[in-house]
């Protein structure tokens, strides 16, 4: 997407899951130990798990309830009893330790070279406790001026409610602000509702995406080097 604005950006947000942090330990790992520890020959994997994710979620419906009620769903659709889907889904919650995330490469970096001359916020999708016990784990807790749990503090994004706020927080306007994220229908989606330009990362070779975000990298390392970022040409 081509970008005319030229004013230069005052703030930058962040998305949290998969843009600046990752999980040890991937979903599909974690899967394969809750099927075992549930007792249950593997029904479905990791790639059913997230296509189906999203439909489960909402408005005050937590990540773990999201979970088990699309496990749920893809254990009915398999002729399985609906609650082995949500024992394998506790199992699932059971393995999973938010303290075991890193930083993804560049992250650490790319935050500290930005918080030189911007505002720096995150908008994440997930609830305080889950999201803030990853930041803390990634040693980000202290880089940022508010972060705002959509879901929680606001709403889900792609509404643009929770890019407002973090921008009411920081004191900065949409016009001269930035979002990352590594997600199209949430992070870049969302960053368009709400007036800003999107960044797209880590982008994915091969895809056409859909929004078309203003800028695309390979990783956040584009945005820790020494260059200018691409925002400013």
């Amino acid at each position: 997407m081509s970008d005319d604005r030229t004013a230069d950006v005052d703030a930058v947000l962040f998305d949290l899951d998969g843009t600046l942090v990752e999980y040890e330990r991937s979903p599909a790992q974690l899967l394969d130990l809750a099927f075992e520890s549930a007792g249950v020959d593997p029904f479905f994997d990791a790639a059913e798990y997230f296509d189906r994710f999203d439909d489960h979620l909402g408005p005050g419906v937590s990540i773990r309830e999201g979970r088990a009620n699309c496990f749920a769903e893809i254990a009915g659709d398999c002729g399985r009893d609906p609650d082995l889907g949500r024992r394998v889904a506790d199992a699932f919650a059971a393995e999973r330790d938010h303290s075991r995330v890193e930083c993804l490469p560049g992250a650490a970096a790319a935050v500290e070279a930005l918080a030189a001359d911007h505002a720096l916020g995150v908008v994440t999708n997930g609830p305080p406790g889950m999201q803030t016990e990853k930041l803390a784990a990634a040693g980000l807790a202290d880089r940022f001026e508010t972060v705002v749990f959509a879901g929680h503090d606001a709403a889900t994004k792609p509404d643009p409610e929770p890019f407002e706020a973090a921008l009411a927080d920081l004191g900065a306007a949409a016009d001269r602000a930035v979002h990352v994220g590594n997600s199209l229908s949430s992070d870049v989606a969302g960053a368009h509702a709400a007036g800003l330009r999107s960044v797209w990362v880590p982008a994915e070779d091969g895809v056409d995406p859909d929004p078309e975000p203003h800028h695309a990298l390979p990783s956040l390392e584009r945005l820790a080097g020494s260059g200018r970022p691409p925002w400013q040409g």
